[in-house]
């Protein structure tokens, strides 16, 4: 089970993907966002169907309707006991009120304009060559379900006010036999499930993200930023190295990097673009972000024990063969400086057997510098002094920072002299 919530997936990420039209679709958009994907096949496979929704954008990013009406025609081929029409119907009686035979005739207008505006200007424009074999099979479901009602025809009948009785009989059959086979809750679960890629799509339009490519070993990402940061500054992070240190000072920019090349992985794990000009990244099928890390009320746990405890998951993981991404901030913080600094050289050391796996970790322990070897690499935020001042320039940089802006800032803001 991936540990995820770090990266706010619904309350951050949600949103940079999320231009559906109804909460059904953003419910669907919310499950894919959830989920990594179990093998380079699947992600290559669900980067090729997003591919063919971009490929289809002139069709499609016009896509849209009026949200009740999707509501309502949901409601109403769903929980509508449209069999009653047939019961009801006696000789040449169908109806038995004039307000029952208005509102019918109103449903089935709105069913019929609804689904005749999917097919007309959508599904039946779609090059579904551009898409992947499976999934354009998929979508020659949905258009297979749209031709039972005839759309053209009753379109027509609709804009005329000329629906009949023997119209809504017909209508009525239709819907209850493909009820009774299960093609309308599965034309849902097909249509909602289109408009949630067809919104990541337009979401990756929007932020100009780039698909990432899959290799054995080692992350190569060009470009890489945060794209909650209105204005990012933008790095390059490669890597041959599982186990990466990240120093710097407060206030450097450590944690949004890590968030940053967190959601990367994570993304990219989904079959989705991710934000960067360029990526090649290793498959990994476990996924532990460890950044805004608090007690533990519920359990009663402390801060520390909760670093223990999410790095023995995660070392659990490794053991048994996971290929694990890990993200550790500020890791061991929750305890003394001296028993933090021994475990962690001896955390450090043990995450470089496990080859399959990458591990960042960051610190503002010095003395870690002094362990850095050819499995582990070091990188750190930078920061500059300028008259005294810092000047955080959010740059990555490989190698170990020395500066130390605590005592700068301490002063400079005059707690020496109110404390003496």
């Amino acid at each position: 089970m991936n540990t995820i919530d770090d990266l706010a997936i619904e309350q951050e990420i949600l949103p940079l993907f999320n231009f559906s039209l109804n909460a059904f679709t953003s419910s669907a958009i919310l499950e894919l966002l959830r989920t990594t994907l179990p093998s380079t096949q699947a992600v290559t496979e669900r980067q090729n169907i997003l591919k063919g929704f971009m490929s289809n954008h002139s069709v499609l990013s016009g896509y849209s309707y009026a949200p009740t009406y999707l509501n309502e025609v949901h409601f109403f081929l769903n929980n509508e006991k449209i069999e009653d029409v047939l019961q009801k119907r006696i000789g040449y009686r169908l109806w038995i009120s004039k307000s029952q035979k208005t509102r019918y005739v109103s449903k089935f207008n709105q069913l019929i304009l609804f689904l005749y505006r999917l097919q007309n200007n959508y599904f039946s424009r779609l090059n579904s060559g551009k898409f992947p074999k499976k999934y354009s099979i998929i979508i020659t479901q949905i258009s297979s379900f749209l031709a039972h009602f005839e759309l053209h025809k009753y379109e027509q009948i609709v804009r005329e006010n000329q629906l009949k009785n023997k119209h809504i009989i017909a209508l009525t059959k239709t819907i209850m036999d493909l009820k009774t086979t299960g093609q309308v809750a599965a034309f849902w679960e097909t249509l909602f499930l289109f408009e949630a890629y067809l919104s990541i799509s337009l979401g990756i339009v929007k932020h100009q993200f780039v698909f990432p490519s899959f290799i054995k070993q080692g992350i190569k990402l060009t470009g890489l930023y945060h794209p909650l940061i209105e204005t990012p500054v933008k790095n390059n992070f490669e890597t041959l190295s599982n186990v990466i240190v990240l120093n710097g000072p407060n206030m450097s920019g450590k944690s949004t990097f890590l968030r940053a090349i967190g959601l990367c992985m994570y993304l990219a794990h989904l079959g989705l673009a991710i934000p960067a000009r360029f990526g090649e990244i290793p498959f990994c099928n476990s996924f532990s972000v460890q950044i805004n890390k608090s007690d533990s009320l519920r359990n009663g746990y402390s801060h520390f024990m909760t670093e223990i405890t999410a790095l023995k998951t995660v070392v659990k993981n490794a053991i048994n063969q996971k290929h694990c991404f890990a993200i550790f901030d500020e890791l061991f913080s929750g305890t003394n400086p001296e028993d933090a600094l021994e475990i962690c050289k001896t955390t450090l050391k043990g995450l470089t057997k496990f080859k399959n796996s990458y591990f960042f970790v960051s610190t503002h322990m010095q003395e870690l510098k002094n362990i850095i070897n050819t499995q582990i690499s070091n990188y750190y935020i930078d920061c500059q002094l300028i008259n005294d001042t810092p000047k955080f320039t959010y740059k990555l940089k490989k190698g170990w920072s020395n500066v130390k802006v605590g005592q700068l800032l301490f002063d400079k803001e005059g707690l020496n002299k109110m404390l003496q």
